[in-house]
């Protein structure tokens, strides 16, 4: 057998369980015990083992915890669901359904440490549970969730085949007109040209929404430049395109992202084509960052009842894109 005839090693993809006084640990257990992960990826968790034990033996999850010291230690099998524990979080501090201090802290070690991990090329790819931005805050650690900047990183949602990238996300909407500018616009399609195609699309077909009302005013105008740059450096680009038809040409096959200009202008979109199983990527990390698209949902902890398809969906989407595969077909 030679080098090339063996199979590539599957990814090992880290998953940090989400604020402890939420459902992430049990979409997490659930997405693990469905068995398609395994299948492509050697997943981790990162978190805490007691609190994924607890959380399994209450709801009668038949799912087997183990701890490992290290990512290498990772086997991916399908006999208990590993677990990279730091200590970070005393489980008797959990309350659930509720935010506290300690859960919030422990959040943000275990950020840092699937961060820290994948920054070394020690994962493939992370993916993040739901977590509490106020518990984060309460501990001081609300900025190791990683946020989309104009020019520095980007939040790009998957709802099957329609695929958005935000040129802004949390801004308001009176202020978004000054930020769009040829050189952003321009910088934007060069970063999802270049990520697609290292996530294994070989030839990103982008669309960039109009901001006005069939994409005609001063804001479109000045997009122009930018885009025109853009196809003259060889990047398969059109627009801007009147933001009511544009989505939908996505959907039916015509691109494969749409560049949209604010948060509401690709959320509503993206959620009104579908809400369950959507899964969100941020663009920017040196490696897949995939999390879910729901929060803590705190008023159905411990029921059992809670939905494990968008972390089950983030899992496999960030299996995929670190093995270059593209973007993986999701129920």
């Amino acid at each position: 057998m030679t080098s090339s005839d063996k199979t590539p090693e599957l990814p090992r993809v880290g998953v940090m369980i989400g604020d402890p006084c939420g459902v992430g640990p049990e979409v997490l257990l659930k997405s693990w015990a469905s068995g398609q992960l395994q299948a492509v990826c050697k997943p981790v968790a990162i978190g805490s083992a007691a609190v994924l034990q607890q959380t399994a033996a209450q709801l009668g999850l038949p799912v087997r915890v183990r701890t490992v010291a290290t990512p290498e230690e990772v086997r991916g099998g399908a006999d208990a669901l590993e677990v990279l524990d730091s200590g970070a979080l005393d489980p008797a501090l959990v309350t659930p359904g509720h935010d506290n201090e300690a859960c919030g802290r422990a959040s943000g070690v275990w950020l840092d440490e699937a961060d820290a991990f994948a920054r070394a090329g020690r994962l493939q790819a992370t993916v993040m549970a739901p977590i509490s931005s106020v518990a984060l805050d309460m501990a001081g650690m609300l900025d190791r969730v990683v946020q989309a900047k104009p020019g520095e990183s980007y939040l790009l949602l998957v709802s099957g085949p329609l695929r958005v990238a935000h040129l802004t996300d949390h801004v308001l909407l009176r202020d978004v007109s000054g930020l769009i500018t040829a050189e952003l616009i321009e910088s934007a399609v060069h970063t999802l040209h270049e990520v697609l195609r290292r996530w294994g699309l070989a030839h990103p077909r982008i669309a960039v929404a109009g901001f006005n009302p069939h994409a005609k005013g001063p804001e479109d105008e000045r997009m122009l430049p930018g885009i025109a740059r853009a196809q003259a450096a060889g990047l398969d680009v059109s627009g801007p395109i009147s933001p009511d038809t544009v989505f939908r040409h996505c959907i039916e096959g015509r691109y494969d992202i749409v560049l949209a200009m604010y948060h509401d202008q690709g959320h509503i979109a993206i959620k009104t084509a579908a809400f369950a199983g959507n899964v969100a990527v941020v663009i920017g990390p040196p490696y897949p960052h995939v999390t879910v698209a729901h929060g803590t949902a705190y008023d159905i902890v411990g029921r059992g009842v809670a939905d494990h398809s968008m972390l089950l969906n983030a899992t496999l989407t960030a299996a995929s894109l670190a093995a270059g595969r593209g973007f993986p077909a999701l129920a």
